[in-house]
Protein backbone atom coordinates (compact mmCIF):
# COMPACT_ATOMS: atom_id res chain seq x y z
CA UNK A 1 0.00 0.00 0.00
CA UNK A 2 1.30 3.48 -0.80
CA UNK A 3 2.26 5.82 2.02
CA UNK A 4 -0.89 7.93 2.48
CA UNK A 5 0.87 10.36 4.80
CA UNK A 6 3.68 11.51 2.50
CA UNK A 7 7.43 11.00 2.31
CA UNK A 8 8.36 11.84 5.89
CA UNK A 9 10.69 9.54 7.80
CA UNK A 10 8.84 8.46 10.93
CA UNK A 11 10.03 7.21 14.29
CA UNK A 12 8.21 5.66 17.20
CA UNK A 13 9.45 5.69 20.78
CA UNK A 14 7.70 3.19 23.08
CA UNK A 15 6.31 -0.11 21.80
CA UNK A 16 3.83 -1.11 24.45
CA UNK A 17 0.42 -2.46 23.46
CA UNK A 18 -0.79 0.91 22.18
CA UNK A 19 2.44 1.70 20.36
CA UNK A 20 2.49 -1.65 18.59
CA UNK A 21 -1.12 -1.32 17.43
CA UNK A 22 -0.47 2.13 15.98
CA UNK A 23 2.90 1.30 14.44
CA UNK A 24 1.30 -1.60 12.60
CA UNK A 25 -1.21 0.77 11.03
CA UNK A 26 1.56 3.03 9.75
CA UNK A 27 3.47 0.07 8.36
CA UNK A 28 0.34 -1.28 6.66
CA UNK A 29 -0.05 2.10 4.97
CA UNK A 30 3.49 1.88 3.57
CA UNK A 31 5.13 4.39 5.89
CA UNK A 32 8.86 4.37 6.64
CA UNK A 33 8.99 3.72 10.41
CA UNK A 34 11.93 3.26 12.78
CA UNK A 35 11.15 2.13 16.33
CA UNK A 36 12.82 2.12 19.73
CA UNK A 37 11.81 0.51 22.99
CA UNK A 38 13.81 0.38 26.21
CA UNK A 39 13.34 -3.40 26.22
CA UNK A 40 14.45 -4.12 22.67
CA UNK A 41 12.87 -7.59 22.54
CA UNK A 42 9.41 -5.97 22.68
CA UNK A 43 10.18 -3.98 19.52
CA UNK A 44 11.85 -6.69 17.46
CA UNK A 45 8.63 -8.45 16.32
CA UNK A 46 7.76 -5.25 14.43
CA UNK A 47 10.78 -5.82 12.17
CA UNK A 48 8.91 -8.64 10.42
CA UNK A 49 6.23 -6.09 9.44
CA UNK A 50 8.81 -3.72 7.98
CA UNK A 51 9.92 -1.52 10.87
CA UNK A 52 13.55 -0.69 11.48
CA UNK A 53 14.43 -1.39 15.13
CA UNK A 54 17.12 0.94 16.48
CA UNK A 55 19.39 0.53 19.49
CA UNK A 56 18.90 3.90 21.20
CA UNK A 57 16.22 6.58 21.46
CA UNK A 58 18.73 9.11 20.11
CA UNK A 59 18.91 7.09 16.87
CA UNK A 60 15.48 8.52 16.07
CA UNK A 61 16.55 12.15 16.47
CA UNK A 62 17.47 12.62 12.81
CA UNK A 63 14.02 11.65 11.54
CA UNK A 64 11.28 14.05 10.48
CA UNK A 65 8.50 13.07 12.90
CA UNK A 66 8.76 10.95 16.05
CA UNK A 67 5.70 9.62 17.87
CA UNK A 68 5.87 8.76 21.56
CA UNK A 69 3.73 6.41 23.66
CA UNK A 70 4.99 6.00 27.23
CA UNK A 71 3.40 5.26 30.59
CA UNK A 72 3.48 8.56 32.46
CA UNK A 73 4.90 12.03 33.00
CA UNK A 74 8.34 11.05 34.27
CA UNK A 75 8.62 8.43 31.52
CA UNK A 76 8.04 11.17 28.93
CA UNK A 77 10.70 13.43 30.43
CA UNK A 78 13.25 10.60 30.55
CA UNK A 79 12.38 9.28 27.09
CA UNK A 80 12.78 12.66 25.40
CA UNK A 81 15.25 14.69 27.44
CA UNK A 82 16.93 12.21 29.81
CA UNK A 83 20.58 11.06 29.66
CA UNK A 84 19.64 8.26 27.24
CA UNK A 85 16.68 10.03 25.68
CA UNK A 86 15.76 11.17 22.21
CA UNK A 87 17.74 14.43 22.45
CA UNK A 88 20.69 13.07 24.43
CA UNK A 89 23.13 13.53 21.52
CA UNK A 90 22.01 17.09 20.80
CA UNK A 91 19.71 16.39 17.86
CA UNK A 92 15.93 16.41 17.59
CA UNK A 93 13.33 15.63 14.91
CA UNK A 94 11.34 18.42 13.33
CA UNK A 95 8.17 17.35 15.17
CA UNK A 96 7.58 15.16 18.21
CA UNK A 97 4.04 13.84 18.66
CA UNK A 98 3.32 12.64 22.19
CA UNK A 99 0.30 10.35 22.32
CA UNK A 100 0.69 9.55 26.04
CA UNK A 101 -1.46 10.74 28.92
CA UNK A 102 0.81 12.98 31.02
CA UNK A 103 0.54 16.14 33.08
CA UNK A 104 0.53 19.56 31.44
CA UNK A 105 3.56 20.48 33.58
CA UNK A 106 5.66 17.59 32.26
CA UNK A 107 4.52 18.28 28.72
CA UNK A 108 5.38 21.98 29.08
CA UNK A 109 8.86 21.14 30.37
CA UNK A 110 9.55 18.86 27.44
CA UNK A 111 8.04 21.37 24.99
CA UNK A 112 10.46 24.08 26.14
CA UNK A 113 13.50 21.80 25.89
CA UNK A 114 12.53 20.62 22.42
CA UNK A 115 11.87 24.19 21.26
CA UNK A 116 15.42 25.11 22.28
CA UNK A 117 16.58 22.48 19.76
CA UNK A 118 14.26 23.75 17.02
CA UNK A 119 11.73 20.94 17.45
CA UNK A 120 7.96 21.33 17.85
CA UNK A 121 6.00 19.22 20.33
CA UNK A 122 2.43 18.24 19.60
CA UNK A 123 0.42 16.97 22.55
CA UNK A 124 -1.78 14.31 20.96
CA UNK A 125 -3.30 12.06 23.65
CA UNK A 126 -5.35 9.19 22.31
CA UNK A 127 -9.00 8.48 23.01
CA UNK A 128 -9.29 4.70 23.07
CA UNK A 129 -7.29 1.57 23.82
CA UNK A 130 -5.18 -0.85 21.76
CA UNK A 131 -8.17 -2.85 20.54
CA UNK A 132 -9.89 0.34 19.42
CA UNK A 133 -6.63 1.32 17.70
CA UNK A 134 -6.41 -1.97 15.83
CA UNK A 135 -9.76 -1.41 14.11
CA UNK A 136 -9.03 2.22 13.23
CA UNK A 137 -11.47 3.86 15.66
CA UNK A 138 -8.95 5.70 17.80
CA UNK A 139 -9.23 9.50 17.92
CA UNK A 140 -6.83 12.24 18.99
CA UNK A 141 -7.03 15.65 20.61
CA UNK A 142 -4.04 17.69 19.46
CA UNK A 143 -2.49 20.95 20.63
CA UNK A 144 0.69 22.83 19.75
CA UNK A 145 1.87 24.74 16.70
CA UNK A 146 -0.77 24.71 13.97
CA UNK A 147 1.82 24.30 11.22
CA UNK A 148 3.18 21.21 12.95
CA UNK A 149 -0.33 19.79 13.22
CA UNK A 150 -0.91 20.33 9.50
CA UNK A 151 2.27 18.37 8.77
CA UNK A 152 1.34 15.47 11.01
CA UNK A 153 -2.41 15.33 10.31
CA UNK A 154 -2.21 12.84 7.40
CA UNK A 155 -0.46 10.33 9.66
CA UNK A 156 -2.99 10.84 12.44
CA UNK A 157 -5.66 10.01 9.86
CA UNK A 158 -3.88 6.73 9.12
CA UNK A 159 -3.64 5.97 12.83
CA UNK A 160 -7.32 6.41 13.63
CA UNK A 161 -10.71 7.90 12.94
CA UNK A 162 -9.58 11.51 13.01
CA UNK A 163 -7.80 14.16 15.00
CA UNK A 164 -9.19 17.41 16.41
CA UNK A 165 -6.90 20.41 16.73
CA UNK A 166 -7.88 22.14 19.98
CA UNK A 167 -5.36 24.99 20.19
CA UNK A 168 -1.88 25.91 21.35
CA UNK A 169 0.25 24.60 24.18
CA UNK A 170 -1.09 21.90 26.48
CA UNK A 171 -4.82 22.23 25.83
CA UNK A 172 -5.05 18.68 24.44
CA UNK A 173 -3.92 17.35 27.83
CA UNK A 174 -6.98 18.89 29.44
CA UNK A 175 -9.25 17.47 26.74
CA UNK A 176 -7.90 13.97 27.44
CA UNK A 177 -8.37 14.37 31.18
CA UNK A 178 -11.95 15.52 30.64
CA UNK A 179 -12.49 12.49 28.41
CA UNK A 180 -11.21 10.05 31.02
CA UNK A 181 -13.07 11.66 33.90
CA UNK A 182 -16.23 11.20 31.86
CA UNK A 183 -15.16 7.62 31.06
CA UNK A 184 -15.06 6.76 34.75
CA UNK A 185 -18.34 8.52 35.55
CA UNK A 186 -20.17 6.80 32.68
CA UNK A 187 -18.85 3.38 33.67
CA UNK A 188 -19.90 3.83 37.30
CA UNK A 189 -23.35 4.92 36.11
CA UNK A 190 -23.61 1.83 33.90
CA UNK A 191 -22.62 -0.34 36.87
CA UNK A 192 -25.29 1.25 39.06
CA UNK A 193 -28.16 0.82 36.61
CA UNK A 194 -27.03 -2.71 35.66
CA UNK A 195 -27.14 -3.81 39.30
CA UNK A 196 -30.49 -2.09 39.87
CA UNK A 197 -31.88 -3.95 36.86
CA UNK A 198 -30.47 -7.29 38.02
CA UNK A 199 -31.86 -6.96 41.53
CA UNK A 200 -35.20 -6.20 39.90
CA UNK A 201 -35.06 -9.45 37.92
CA UNK A 202 -33.74 -8.13 34.60
CA UNK A 203 -30.61 -9.60 33.02
CA UNK A 204 -27.67 -7.31 32.43
CA UNK A 205 -27.70 -8.40 28.81
CA UNK A 206 -31.31 -7.27 28.34
CA UNK A 207 -30.74 -3.91 30.00
CA UNK A 208 -27.62 -3.14 27.98
CA UNK A 209 -29.25 -4.29 24.73
CA UNK A 210 -32.01 -1.79 25.38
CA UNK A 211 -29.62 1.02 26.31
CA UNK A 212 -27.43 0.37 23.28
CA UNK A 213 -30.42 0.72 20.95
CA UNK A 214 -31.56 3.95 22.61
CA UNK A 215 -30.31 7.51 22.18
CA UNK A 216 -28.15 6.92 25.25
CA UNK A 217 -26.26 4.11 23.56
CA UNK A 218 -22.77 4.81 22.23
CA UNK A 219 -19.69 3.13 20.84
CA UNK A 220 -18.44 2.99 24.42
CA UNK A 221 -21.54 1.43 26.00
CA UNK A 222 -21.56 -1.19 23.25
CA UNK A 223 -17.86 -1.82 23.68
CA UNK A 224 -18.17 -2.39 27.42
CA UNK A 225 -21.23 -4.64 27.11
CA UNK A 226 -19.29 -7.97 26.95
CA UNK A 227 -17.33 -7.06 30.09
CA UNK A 228 -20.44 -6.08 32.03
CA UNK A 229 -22.51 -9.05 30.86
CA UNK A 230 -19.86 -11.78 31.03
CA UNK A 231 -17.61 -10.33 33.75
CA UNK A 232 -14.56 -10.38 31.50
CA UNK A 233 -12.23 -7.86 33.13
CA UNK A 234 -9.17 -8.60 31.04
CA UNK A 235 -7.67 -5.10 30.99
CA UNK A 236 -8.12 -2.72 28.12
CA UNK A 237 -7.54 0.12 30.61
CA UNK A 238 -6.68 -0.75 34.18
CA UNK A 239 -8.21 0.69 37.32
CA UNK A 240 -4.74 1.89 38.36
CA UNK A 241 -4.32 3.86 35.14
CA UNK A 242 -7.79 5.36 35.49
CA UNK A 243 -6.92 6.40 39.05
CA UNK A 244 -3.84 8.19 37.70
CA UNK A 245 -5.97 10.13 35.23
CA UNK A 246 -8.50 11.04 37.93
CA UNK A 247 -5.60 12.34 40.04
CA UNK A 248 -4.52 14.56 37.14
CA UNK A 249 -8.05 15.61 36.21
CA UNK A 250 -9.09 16.58 39.72
CA UNK A 251 -5.81 18.45 40.18
CA UNK A 252 -6.66 20.46 37.05
CA UNK A 253 -10.13 21.12 38.47
CA UNK A 254 -8.60 22.48 41.68
CA UNK A 255 -6.22 24.65 39.69
CA UNK A 256 -9.12 26.21 37.78
CA UNK A 257 -11.48 26.30 40.79
CA UNK A 258 -14.02 23.99 39.15
CA UNK A 259 -16.12 21.86 41.51
CA UNK A 260 -16.52 18.28 40.29
CA UNK A 261 -18.63 16.50 42.94
CA UNK A 262 -19.64 13.56 40.75
CA UNK A 263 -16.11 12.91 39.48
CA UNK A 264 -14.75 13.22 43.03
CA UNK A 265 -17.13 10.52 44.21
CA UNK A 266 -16.21 8.22 41.34
CA UNK A 267 -12.53 8.79 42.15
CA UNK A 268 -13.11 7.32 45.60
CA UNK A 269 -14.87 4.32 44.04
CA UNK A 270 -11.93 3.79 41.66
CA UNK A 271 -9.60 4.00 44.66
CA UNK A 272 -11.72 1.39 46.41
CA UNK A 273 -11.50 -0.80 43.32
CA UNK A 274 -7.70 -0.66 43.47
CA UNK A 275 -7.77 -1.25 47.24
CA UNK A 276 -9.87 -4.38 46.74
CA UNK A 277 -7.19 -5.87 44.49
CA UNK A 278 -8.63 -4.97 41.08
CA UNK A 279 -5.90 -2.46 40.20
CA UNK A 280 -4.62 -4.42 37.21
CA UNK A 281 -8.07 -5.47 36.02
CA UNK A 282 -10.17 -3.47 33.62
CA UNK A 283 -11.93 -0.59 35.34
CA UNK A 284 -15.27 -2.11 34.30
CA UNK A 285 -14.79 -4.17 37.46
CA UNK A 286 -16.57 -1.23 39.12
CA UNK A 287 -19.58 -3.47 38.45
CA UNK A 288 -18.31 -5.96 41.05
CA UNK A 289 -17.99 -3.31 43.76
CA UNK A 290 -21.45 -2.00 42.97
CA UNK A 291 -22.87 -5.50 43.26
CA UNK A 292 -21.17 -6.05 46.62
CA UNK A 293 -22.55 -2.74 47.87
CA UNK A 294 -26.02 -3.90 46.87
CA UNK A 295 -25.60 -7.29 48.54
CA UNK A 296 -25.73 -9.11 45.21
CA UNK A 297 -23.54 -12.00 44.11
CA UNK A 298 -23.11 -11.72 40.36
CA UNK A 299 -21.96 -14.32 37.86
CA UNK A 300 -21.23 -14.31 34.15
CA UNK A 301 -24.32 -14.53 31.98
CA UNK A 302 -22.30 -16.43 29.33
CA UNK A 303 -24.12 -14.55 26.61
CA UNK A 304 -23.04 -13.97 23.03
CA UNK A 305 -22.82 -10.19 22.81
CA UNK A 306 -20.82 -8.02 20.45
CA UNK A 307 -18.49 -5.19 21.38
CA UNK A 308 -19.47 -3.37 18.18
CA UNK A 309 -15.86 -2.80 17.10
CA UNK A 310 -16.03 -3.76 13.46
CA UNK A 311 -13.09 -2.30 11.52
CA UNK A 312 -13.76 0.88 9.59
CA UNK A 313 -13.74 0.49 5.81
CA UNK A 314 -10.97 3.04 5.46
CA UNK A 315 -7.87 3.65 7.55
CA UNK A 316 -9.22 6.99 8.64
CA UNK A 317 -11.25 10.05 7.56
CA UNK A 318 -9.95 13.57 7.26
CA UNK A 319 -8.75 15.42 10.35
CA UNK A 320 -11.01 18.09 11.76
CA UNK A 321 -10.47 21.40 13.42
Amino acid sequence: MADRGGAHRLGWLGTGRMGVALIQRLLAAGCDVSVYNRTKAKAEPLAAAGAKVVDAAADLAGLDIVFVTVGGSQDLIEALTGPSGLTSRGGAPSVVVDASTVSAEASGQVRAELAARGSALLAAPVMGNPKVAQVGRLTFAVSGERTAFDTVAPYLDILGAGATYVGEGELARTVKLCHNLFLGVVTQSLAEVAILAEKSGISRQALLACLNKSVLGSTFTQYKTPALVNLDFHPTFTATLLRKDFDLGLAAARQHEVPMPVAATVYQLVQSLVGHGYGEDDFAALLVLQAHSAGLDIVSEHAEVTDGLEPLDQLGPASSD
